[in-house]
């Protein structure tokens, strides 16, 4: 008995399946609430006004106000802003340092190649909040600090990757023939090498995001990252996590917003991922 197969082939475009337009949608109106939180949040959120201590939601105060009467709201707001924005400083400097190394020990190999994909195995080998952990305690706390230490303990998975698409591409017959044509390496890589990785790179950055924005939440949740009186979400729950049981709000809403954006950005990457992994549809 012959039993027929459904293979699922890609669409012509991402948007062709409803629900990654609705996450990209909202994740689309996140981004613009982080761009725009200086020009929308309705207070200063560091201003200190201990008249409005722990104030109930209202007209005023929509989320209400925390320990020291500041307006919630304005707070979630900057912290978004922080949080988007250093997680995508750090994924732009973590992809260019990984096809950059990568290609490089790809494409030359030898020593260079050696020396470098054994730093990585040391890197790989150990958590990375751990190692994120230790390069704080070498540079120091704050903000510019915890984006150099997560780039730094980063950067090896991208360089592995790329390194391995450059390995399994710069010996088809059409790359080693540009030479023929007068292509050096470098032009080789940015001809028909670097789309492909670019497009692997930007898959992994999108699964990537929400990790990162964890790892800038604990580390200031801690007291390593930002520092207070700094909005951030990681900051927000730890200055709250000692009203936990009288005002459990104060949590909820940086937690909310913390774990919404990690589910936004994890969906959004394993969208991605299935659909440039789905064979291209020719109909």
């Amino acid at each position: 008995m012959k039993h027929n197969t459904y293979t699922p082939y890609r669409q012509k475009s991402f948007f062709a399946h409803t629900h990654n337009i609705i996450t990209t949608i909202l994740f689309c109106i996140f981004v613009l609430f982080a761009i725009l939180a200086p020009y929308i949040a309705p207070y200063d959120p560091n201003a200190i006004d201990i008249t409005q201590k722990f104030a109930p939601i209202s007209l005023e105060h929509i989320f209400g106000c925390d320990h020291l009467g500041r307006d919630i709201f304005s707070r979630i707001l900057q912290g978004m802003r922080i949080s988007l924005g250093s997680s995508a400083i750090i994924l732009v400097c973590i992809v260019i340092l990984g096809i950059s190394i990568g290609g490089l020990c790809g494409f030359v190999g030898g020593k260079i190649d050696s020396i470098i994909m054994r730093v990585c195995d040391v890197l790989l080998s150990m958590p990375t909040l751990v190692l994120a952990l230790f390069f704080v305690g070498v540079l120091g706390v704050g903000l510019v600090n915890v984006i150099f230490a997560i780039i730094l303990t980063h950067w090896a998975w991208y360089a592995r990757i790329v390194r391995s698409i450059v390995l399994s591409l710069k010996n088809k017959e059409y790359i080693v023939l540009s030479s023929c044509y007068g292509c050096n390496k470098f032009q080789s890589f940015r001809r028909h090498i670097l789309r492909p990785v670019l497009s692997q790179c930007v898959i992994l950055a999108s699964m990537d995001l929400g990790h990162i924005m964890l790892h800038i939440a604990a580390l200031s949740f801690i007291g390593l990252g930002v520092q207070a009186p700094m909005a951030e979400w990681g900051i927000m729950l730890s200055e709250s996590k000692d009203y936990l049981w009288s005002y459990p709000q104060l949590m909820l809403y940086p937690g909310g917003a913390l774990f919404i954006s990690v589910a936004l950005c994890n969906i959004i990457g394993e969208n991605l991922r299935a659909y440039y992994d789905m064979p291209i549809s020719h109909t």
